[in-house]
């Protein structure tokens, strides 16, 4: 959500099966659609926006992991580096379930449910 279309491309082009809302024409759908499909098919939730962290949350017992970017420099450049930081270091968390916010010289991780890690 609100991530460039070639980040997503540079995801693909090193193997993930990573998807833009566009792709399917959903950038318009509300966040608990978008937080449901990620759930239903196994998806990282990659996003600029504050909601999906707390929705996550909320999510209870069904396993769901957010790449949360707060980034002082949102270009594309810096955001495939942070990226890349991040999903080598973070493996593990993304996949038991997790909120990782990623920021400008440091990530954080909650595992979800919260309390949990």
């Amino acid at each position: 959500m609100g991530v460039a279309v070639p980040i997503v491309e540079e995801l693909r082009s090193q193997g993930h099966d990573a998807l833009h809302l566009r792709d399917e024409g959903l950038q318009r759908s509300p966040d608990q659609e978008i937080l449901d499909k990620a759930i239903a098919e196994d998806r990282i939730l990659l996003t600029f926006d504050l909601d999906f962290g707390e929705l996550a949350a909320l999510a209870r017992d069904r396993v769901v992991s957010v790449i949360l970017f707060r980034l002082s420099n949102p270009r594309m450049a810096n955001i495939a580096l942070r990226l890349a930081t991040v999903l080598d270091a973070s493996g593990d968390a993304l996949r038991r379930g997790a909120i990782v916010v990623v920021e400008d010289a440091r990530h954080r991780i909650r595992y979800l449910p919260i309390g949990s890690g």
